[in-house]
């Protein structure tokens, strides 16, 4: 069975965080989102929040992103500033999650 390529998808808040971060960080952030569609998840850092949904971590930068079927859904984007991710960003995560689940 052959596994079909992974694409990326970045709803607005994770384009929009992307787009007001420094050329520097948004490499970063571009190198590791490669490194997941390639499946070579040993050279990035990532941990699992709650559920489906995860959490790719880039300095100080997190993105809570999400797989459906061949897509990675990139939600949101934020500066990490305390030791847990804020609920309110999870929760939002997992609600697009339902929503984008149900469509495909």
């Amino acid at each position: 069975m052959v596994n079909k390529p992974l694409t990326a998808c970045f709803l607005v808040g994770a384009r929009e965080y992307i787009n007001s971060i420094s050329g520097v960080d948004a490499g970063a952030v571009k190198r590791d989102v490669e490194a997941i569609l390639a499946n070579d998840l040993k050279v990035i850092s990532t941990k699992q929040l709650r559920g489906r949904i995860r959490e790719l971590i880039v300095g100080h930068h997190r993105f809570t992103y999400f797989k459906i079927e061949t897509t990675v859904f990139f939600v949101r984007g934020f500066r990490k500033k305390s030791a847990k991710t804020p609920r309110n960003e999870i929760d939002y995560a997992e609600k697009m999650y339902r929503l984008l689940k149900k469509t495909s």
